[in-house]
């Protein structure tokens, strides 16, 4: 079972988040800022994260900047989410895919499988919807 880690601050994304991906079958963890996504991404060592890029503590940008640090974890795939633009900022911090919220559910899956399928997901080309 591949596991997905999702670090947003907005309760009500991490639940509709939670409850499509646990139904498609991944196993979820979250967190509610950029500091617990990395004790969480140590811990569980996800197959890819969901990462918003505004939160408080550690914002999306730096928590990915420390991960990318981390040897045990620099290689795990990133979906960057946000309300505002971000796609240069994500394609720049290595990301695999950018989404802009609101973003819709059926893209997310099918970026989300993707993304889990590749041998290596950093190959992949970067998508942005």
């Amino acid at each position: 079972m591949k596991t997905i880690l999702v670090v947003d601050d907005e309760f009500d994304i991490v639940d509709v988040l939670s409850d499509l991906l646990t139904a498609e079958g991944y196993r979820v963890v979250t967190a509610s800022n950029g500091r617990e996504g990395l004790t969480r991404a140590a811990e569980a060592h996800p197959d890819l994260i969901l990462l918003d890029r505004m939160m408080p503590v550690v914002d999306g940008a730096e928590m990915l900047r420390l991960l990318r640090q981390d040897p045990e974890l620099d290689r795990i795939p990133v979906i960057m989410m946000s309300a505002a633009e971000g796609r240069r900022l994500a394609q720049e911090l290595g990301c695999a895919a950018f989404l802009k919220k609101p973003f819709d559910l059926n893209t997310l899956l099918e970026t989300v499988a993707r993304l889990v399928s590749s041998e290596d997901a950093r190959a992949v080309p970067f998508s942005a919807h």
